[in-house]
């Protein structure tokens, strides 16, 4: 017998449950982890609130926590009991004590990692990564805008930008946030309750704008990012934190410049557990190098009873950076 936390119904926090369960057996190339750490995503608000429904209920929910081995499948060779490991994308489920996971999922853990850090920076490291690195190829000294910079993916990837030698241009909701963005490699800031999110990249750029911007706020941000794009820019949508961006009219993007538009997703980018490994090991090296730095501050780890707590503060944008839950 084992605790997690379950959805029988989509709609707010108090649908999260606190549940007794029996876990299943691994199957045959699965890897059953008793988690350490578990990852809290803004995606995770999404499956609870039914933005992207669950077919069947009641469900587990969260995909992404570190933890150790204790059981694997007949058929598994990449694990053994005892190993430290980390996973993203897997079957829903990883807000719990204990979790079953395919083994192309499962990343072993360097012991210079922590559990924490680990948990807090898989999924969105590797969003990252498959962001600047895969989707369009960030260069040095090139300036970009990345929506919610103060954010967890927002936090990795200004210090994945200063890494790579680019400027990062930030979008962020208070002088607070902004602070905390410059602090993590932001070139600059705009703080979007105060400025106009065009107008500033172009006087950030003198006139020139950017040939890419990475958007996962969505609809309330959707025509300002279009108007920050250079000639045949790219728009790359990867989240709808505001709402879903709907109703595109296709013209818009002549309209603009001849834009370029894509809405990727890690699970685009990640197939196998060859390409998995590929950008686990380029994040690892980030962060053991020290050029990537994953802290969480100490508000922000709710034991993991307190799941409806944890959505609540995310969805009140009160948090930076990454959140846990501690079974």
């Amino acid at each position: 017998m084992a605790k997690r936390i379950q959805i029988a119904r989509h709609g707010g926090p108090e649908v999260l449950q606190w549940v007794d369960f029996n876990p299943s057996e691994p199957g045959e190339y699965e890897v059953q982890v008793e988690n350490k750490a578990i990852g809290i995503n803004y995606i995770d608000t999404y499956v609870r609130s039914g933005l992207y429904p669950v077919t069947s209920l009641p469900s587990g929910i969260g995909s992404e926590a570190a933890g150790v081995v204790v059981k694997t499948g007949r058929g598994v060779t990449a694990v053994r009991p005892g190993d430290r490991v980390v996973y993203a994308q897997a079957p829903l489920g990883a807000y719990s004590e204990i979790h079953n996971v395919h083994q192309d999922k499962i990343a072993l853990l360097p012991d210079a990692i922590s559990f924490e850090q680990a948990a807090a920076s898989f999924l969105k490291g590797l969003t990252v990564h498959y962001l600047l690195r895969q989707t369009y190829e960030v260069q040095p000294d090139e300036t970009f805008l990345f929506h919610a910079a103060a954010g967890g993916v927002g936090l990795i990837a200004c210090q994945w930008a200063k890494a790579l030698g680019a400027h990062l241009i930030g979008t962020v909701g208070s002088a607070e946030k902004a602070q905390l963005a410059k602090d993590h490699g932001a070139w600059a800031t705009i703080n979007y309750q105060q400025e106009e999110i065009a107008q500033r990249v172009s006087e950030l750029t003198g006139g020139k704008k950017v040939r890419v911007v990475y958007d996962s706020v969505g609809k309330a941000t959707w025509e300002a990012s279009l108007d920050c794009l250079q000639r045949r820019g790219l728009m790359v949508s990867f989240g709808n934190a505001s709402g879903p961006v709907t109703g595109v009219d296709l013209a818009i993007l002549n309209q603009k410049g001849s834009l370029y538009l894509t809405r990727p997703s890690l699970n685009g980018y990640i197939t196998t557990r060859d390409e998995l490994q590929r950008a686990a090991n380029d994040l690892f090296s980030m962060i053991a190098s020290g050029a990537i730095k994953v802290n969480v501050e100490e508000d922000q780890r709710f034991p993991l009873q307190e799941a409806q707590r944890a959505h609540t503060t995310l969805e009140s944008r009160a948090t930076h950076g990454s959140s846990l839950l501690i079974p």
